[in-house]
């Protein structure tokens, strides 16, 4: 039987789901359109109530198919949204919000993100989402793709140490932020977002990984996930248009690793020794 999905603190300790729900390449294809809605509302079925989503996702595309997962339900599930560094100014983050909004059917957005840093000054964007969260148009705010030195630049503005979440890309194979940003980040309560956190799938590919999730009578996606799982501020959101492969997804919240195969898993994958640049895709 499933335990309950471990949650992660935000800042301000409102708990979330440590495994969440991914939308990214969702709303790209009408004929699909269905399946992913039916993919969504499956996840939330099974306690995945973290939906990830951003205005840049099919340009809209995907936010509307999550208004539609979500639709008489809204109340379960935390929604996370995103707006383009090229609408973050102070009037252009409440005009992309409010379009985000009416694409969702919903009033509110708890987690708004600035999608990854860009030409408009981040106090601009900074004061714009603390507008939106006084209103209750968010109930929290947060940024994707900031390295070190962004996370420092945002964090010391005004209004800034509101800053609830990074989404940054990690995985097993992209794990340069352990050396710097996650520390730096835990140490002040704020979550890692692990977007693609099987790599879009080439993870999945690698002949170590596979040898010994066969071992493990697990799949590679869930061995993956499994490892994320064991941080303890990290908040994986993977994408899949497949029920299934949702609810595959979903029992790797189930696997208990050792250290002993953790272990095993940073000799396949070796943690970083030293600072690198912030990867992205």
């Amino acid at each position: 039987m499933s335990q309950p999905i471990r949650t992660v603190n935000l800042p301000d300790g409102s708990p979330v789901p440590a495994l969440g729900l991914g939308t990214w390449h969702m709303g790209e294809n009408r004929g699909s359109a269905e399946a992913e809605i039916r993919a969504l509302q499956a996840g939330i079925d099974l306690g995945m109530t973290l939906i990830d989503t951003a205005e840049m996702y099919a340009s809209g595309g995907a936010e509307e198919i999550t208004g539609k997962a979500i639709a008489g339900r809204r109340d379960q599930v935390f929604l996370v949204s995103k707006v383009l560094p090229s609408n973050a100014s102070r009037q252009g983050t409440i005009a992309a919000c409010e379009a985000s909004l009416k694409r969702l059917s919903t009033e509110h957005i708890d987690l708004y993100l600035l999608h990854w840093p860009g030409r408009h000054p981040l106090r601009d964007t900074v004061e714009a989402f603390e507008q939106l969260r006084k209103s209750g148009k968010i109930g929290a705010w947060g940024v994707s793709n900031f390295d070190s030195l962004a996370m420092r630049q945002v964090t010391a503005l005004p209004g800034g140490e509101n800053c609830a979440a990074n989404q940054v890309l990690y995985n097993l194979s992209t794990r340069g932020i352990e050396f710097e940003l996650m520390p730096w980040l835990a140490e002040r309560s704020i979550p890692v977002m692990a977007y693609s956190p099987l790599d879009e799938g080439r993870l999945l590919r690698h002949p170590g990984l596979g040898k010994m999730a066969g071992r493990l009578g697990v799949s590679p996606a869930q061995l993956g996930l499994a490892f994320l799982l064991t941080r303890d501020t990290v908040i994986a959101i993977p994408k899949s248009s497949s029920p299934e492969r949702v609810k595959e997804n979903r029992a790797s919240a189930d696997i208990q690793l050792t250290q002993e195969q953790i272990t095993e898993l940073d000799q396949l994958f070796p943690p970083p020794r030293s600072r690198q640049p912030l990867q992205m895709i």
